[in-house]
């Protein structure tokens, strides 16, 4: 019974969030809420709910103070050079700024943190997206595929997980698994490139003149560094401003007539405008901090080697990054209540989004549901399957590790998964390289914390992100799962 009643509530939430019936945060408290009144357990639930936070405490933590971390680097400037790169090489090119979202996010993920990776990734490109009347949710697709192949690196967490719940060493898991997952982000890049030239048909080949060349709407967009209004600077914005309207030519030509001249169709659009100008970043805001560039790049870099290292916890690293950043770049009270007040916004919906998050999984755990859900799952492989069960614990991680977390999955199911193919002669490492095929799709799941940061930053609906980025980030952990078979890691 608490297993059917497991994948009912699970089947609801995805429903209900994915046709907009409710929002996830309603969802995520509501949802739980009433499933755990259905079994019975309605007593329980505040002790449900208080373990969930509880657990999901220092992540939020993490989350708001990386937030204002991260948000402060990116109104001091410490990411423009990214940025110029970047947009260097997309130009007004829609596939070429696919392309660079995917390869913004996997740079980034080396940092092992899903919401920094996200953070950085969506402040560089959103502007861009918006600009050109891009797809958001190609944005956002990308970039969460991208960082679930990457967050298997041993600091990601996964891997950790892995190797603690089998007994074995994580380099022993992840080194081998290298090939597969190189071609894993081989496939998003790919991926990235068809849905470019898919956003370059719809929107066909634009010039940089043409891409500038737009009036501004009255509308405000934040990107996570403030806000701004028609284009006029706010207290400290990182972003362009809002939606502009876009002038294309039809035929794809190159010649664009932004200032109202006629400009010279057999030019090179790189010579037609000024790449500096083109910047996604207002390179004039108040907030910049030119003067502390290179401190701001060894603190952050001392901060992610920190994290890397595990000097500290990383709710207490970013706590101490954060204060440490404000008081340098912003020594006046004034200025730091502005920058901490320009990111409240999406401190405060992210850090909603876990603590509502905490309900869910505190009810699944609390309730046993999960539980019940693994036994069930691992109860109908067949016997014959045995001697395939790094194949079928790769099968399964898929749907796993996004109904499930990443917690539940490695020391709940892998352990069991482990010992059903240890009776058939599969070794444990395979089992454990195996159970990492599914973290492209992991990443997308309602049940990351960081995803939320994802599509809140870009202004994407959940359900629509889910709709958009599930197919692909299926077709990615496949494309892991089948070459690490290929190449006899698994």
């Amino acid at each position: 019974m608490l297993t059917i009643l497991g994948f009912a509530m699970i089947a609801t939430f995805l429903v209900l969030i994915m046709t907009k019936k409710m929002s996830p945060i309603a969802a995520l408290v509501l949802i739980p809420a009433l499933f755990c009144v259905a079994v019975g357990q309605g007593a329980q639930l505040g002790d449900y709910v208080i373990e969930g936070v509880g657990n999901l405490a220092p992540t939020a933590a993490m989350l708001m103070f990386a937030i204002v971390y991260f948000g402060v680097m990116i109104d001091v400037g410490l990411f423009d050079p990214i940025v110029r790169g970047i947009l260097k090489f997309c130009r007004a090119d829609p596939m070429r700024i696919v392309v660079g979202t995917a390869v913004l996010a996997a740079i980034v993920s080396l940092d092992g943190d899903g919401s920094t990776t996200f953070m950085i990734t969506v402040s560089a490109m959103y502007p861009l997206y918006k600009r050109l009347k891009m797809s958001l949710v190609v944005m956002t697709g990308v970039a969460a595929t991208a960082n679930g192949v990457m967050n298997t690196l041993p600091w990601g967490g996964p891997t950790a997980r892995a190797a603690t719940a089998l007994k074995l060493d994580a380099s022993e898991i992840f080194v081998p698994m290298i090939p597969a997952l190189a071609m894993g982000l081989l496939a998003v890049f790919v991926l990235a490139y068809v849905l470019g030239l898919r956003e370059r048909k719809r929107l066909g080949m634009l010039t940089l003149d043409e891409a500038l060349a737009r009036e501004p709407e009255q509308e405000t967009v934040s990107t996570g560094a403030g806000s701004m209004r028609g284009g006029s600077a706010s207290t400290g914005n990182g972003s362009t401003g809002g939606e502009d309207r876009l002038r294309k030519d039809a035929s794809a030509s190159g010649g664009g007539t932004g200032t109202g001249t006629d400009a010279d169709p057999a030019a090179d659009p790189a010579d037609e405008a000024d790449d500096d100008e083109f910047q996604g970043l207002d390179p004039n805001r108040p907030t910049l901090r030119p003067k502390l560039y290179w401190f701001n790049a060894g603190l952050t870099a001392a901060l992610l080697t920190a994290m890397i290292m595990e000097l500290m916890p990383i709710p207490v690293l970013f706590l101490l990054g954060a204060a440490l950043a404000l008081t340098v770049n912003f020594p006046h009270m004034p200025d730091q209540r502005a920058r901490i007040a320009a990111h409240a916004d999406n401190v405060l919906n992210v850090s909603g989004m876990v603590f509502a998050a905490a309900v869910f999984t505190g009810v699944l755990t609390g309730t046993g549901m999960v539980e019940h859900m693994a036994d069930w799952v691992v109860g109908a492989v067949p016997d014959a399957m045995g001697p395939h069960m790094a194949i079928v614990t790769g099968l399964l991680s898929l749907p796993l590790t996004y109904f499930m977390s990443n917690d539940g999955f490695y020391f709940g199911v892998l352990p069991v998964l482990a010992e059903a193919g240890a009776a058939h002669g599969v070794s444990p490492l395979e089992i454990a390289r195996a159970s990492l095929a599914g973290q492209a799709l992991h990443m997308s799941s309602p049940l990351v914390p960081a995803v939320y940061v994802l599509v809140g930053m870009a202004k994407v609906e959940f359900g629509d992100h889910t709709r958009f980025t599930v197919k692909w980030a299926v077709l990615t952990s496949l494309v892991v799962l089948a070459a690490g078979v290929l190449f006899g890691i698994m």
